[in-house]
């Protein structure tokens, strides 16, 4: 059975179904693209950002625009560009820009959420609705005569539309769960690699603090002596 020959004998709530499978095929292609391009140079962005803060400070923000076009270094960034920022407002830089990132990776589920949900049950209405047909004509008078051979026939193609939204809805959840399964390890990546660069962050404010304190109290002692 090609697809013209599915389409018709599915009824009329196959081409609805039709589309939904199109926009989530197009979804789940997008998304994969997306994920795999995140995962791929995730490490290494990460490790490029890290280690520089480690060893050389004032070039962490360089690094971490350069790599701006992955979600990682977008997000690192965004506290980086700020003047010597106090640490709380370094960290609530990080998590907004945490939000926004997470934000952008849900796109789609929303997509695959109403696939999931609206397949089935545009799947049953065909079902429904061939089943009206095939047993609209029926008179009591044809029972058990060779006129009702056709009603098996016209039941087993309303099935056609049930069994589509089925599979449509099926595939839709799948991928909706690894992608979300995705989301979830991106969060606790933020989530260590903010707290690795806060932590950095916060020892180099402190002894930035101490030298300043250090240079004051050297000045008022040269003051007092003079």
């Amino acid at each position: 059975m090609n697809l013209p020959e599915l389409m018709q004998k599915g009824g009329p709530a196959m081409w609805p179904l039709l589309f939904l499978s199109i926009l989530t095929l197009s979804t789940i292609l997008e998304r994969l693209w997306f994920w795999g391009k995140v995962l791929f140079k995730e490490g290494q962005v990460l490790n490029r950002i890290i280690e520089t803060a480690s060893l050389n400070w004032d070039m962490t923000a360089k690094v971490a625009r350069d790599n701006r076009t992955h979600p990682m270094g977008n997000f690192l960034y965004a506290p980086l560009k700020l003047s010597n920022p106090d640490p709380e407002v370094f960290h609530l830089a990080l998590e907004a820009a945490a939000d926004d990132e997470l934000a952008s990776m849900r796109r789609g589920d929303k997509i695959l959420e109403a696939v999931t949900a609206l397949a089935p049950l545009l799947g049953l209405l065909g079902t429904v609705l061939g089943l009206i047909n095939a047993l609209g004509n029926i008179q009591i008078s044809d029972l058990g005569t060779a006129s009702t051979a056709g009603v098996t026939l016209g039941i087993g193609e309303a099935l056609i539309s049930t069994a589509t939204g089925l599979i449509v809805a099926i595939t839709s959840l799948a991928f909706y769960r690894l992608f979300q399964a995705f989301l979830s390890n991106q969060v606790r990546m933020f989530r260590k690699a903010g707290s690795e660069l806060e932590l950095i962050y916060r020892q180099r404010w402190l002894d930035v603090q101490d030298d300043s304190y250090s240079l004051s109290a050297v000045e008022v002692s040269e003051t007092l002596d003079s």
